[in-house]
């Protein structure tokens, strides 16, 4: 009797507690009530801060040690923003015109234009606070300039500053390169196909017939070369196309290449700086130079 007993009390009990399940599970929200859905973004949120855009790597390479190497390499590479010394004062107005490539070396003027040039110049000197009036926005006029300073004409040079825009300008600036040689080259390696034969000859027996062939099989190669590139600023005055100042920076460029081979496995890895990179950098040298003594 008395077993019968617990047993109906258990069975009480576990009812109860079933019953309070199902209450919560009624009482709790549904996926649909606004209650339980998840909170806005952050891009939504009034007042919030979103940081720069970031892209993935699609590659499928991405986190190898290949990826890793190249993607150092390039990181080093990159644009970096220079903090001008007088960045927080206004300078004055001017136009880029664009200069003069010297160079006679096929690989360099295949690649650049004056213009080209003339572009890097106008981002940096906008980022250093100066009054950049675009070539873009010059039209028709900008040959007229362009001709009436580089001749040095400062009749012509008077006329044309009285149009339009051109009137508030102080300061015609040009960047020439002069000089883009490759300087120097070196090479270096190592084929062990001779030093492999010659000890699985020499040795007489199995294992040193493997090792030769193992030695036999190793190849190494490294290359390096390097670059001299110059640029020369040129700051004149508007109004009378006189010289205000002038300046010439130069900057190495190397570029290498490493190859190796053994036993079937190979690895490989070139690069260096661009000479995109090289103008740009020459560009920014420039332009600090500009900033911080004729501002």
């Amino acid at each position: 009797m008395k077993s019968c007993l617990n047993l109906l009390k258990s069975i009480a009990v576990a009812a109860s507690l079933s019953g309070l399940v199902i209450g919560c599970t009624e009482t709790a929200p549904k996926v649909s009530d606004s209650s339980s859905s998840a909170p806005p973004s952050a891009t939504a949120t009034s007042g919030a801060k979103s940081g720069p855009p970031t892209f993935g790597n699609a590659s499928p390479t991405a986190g190898s040690s290949t990826s890793q190497k190249a993607n150092a390499a390039a990181d080093a590479a990159a644009y970096q923003e220079i903090s001008y010394t007088n960045r927080n004062k206004k300078g004055p107005a001017l136009v880029v015109i664009p200069g003069e490539i010297k160079s006679a070396h096929a690989t360099f003027t295949q690649k650049f234009s004056a213009n080209n040039i003339a572009d890097f110049g106008e981002l940096e000197l906008s980022n250093a606070n100066f009054k950049v009036l675009e070539r873009a926005n010059l039209g028709n006029l900008l040959q007229e300039v362009s001709l009436a300073y580089n001749l040095g004409d400062a009749d012509a040079a008077r006329k044309t500053m009285q149009m339009g825009k051109l009137k508030t300008t102080k300061w015609i600036v040009k960047f020439d390169i002069l000089k883009a040689e490759q300087i120097a080259e070196n090479k270096q390696g190592f084929d062990g196909g001779a030093i492999g034969g010659l000890i699985g000859t020499l040795g007489g027996n199995r294992g040193a017939y493997a090792a030769g062939n193992v030695l036999g099989s190793v190849r190494t190669g490294d290359a390096t070369g390097v670059w001299l590139i110059g640029m020369r600023y040129k700051i004149m005055d508007a109004n009378t196309t006189e010289q205000v100042a002038q300046g010439y920076k130069e900057l190495k460029m190397e570029v290498g290449a490493t190859a190796s081979t053994a036993m079937g496995i190979s690895a490989s890895a070139k690069g260096g700086v661009g000479l995109d990179t090289m103008v740009q950098r020459l560009i920014q040298t420039a332009v600090w130079d500009i900033d911080s003594k004729y501002k």
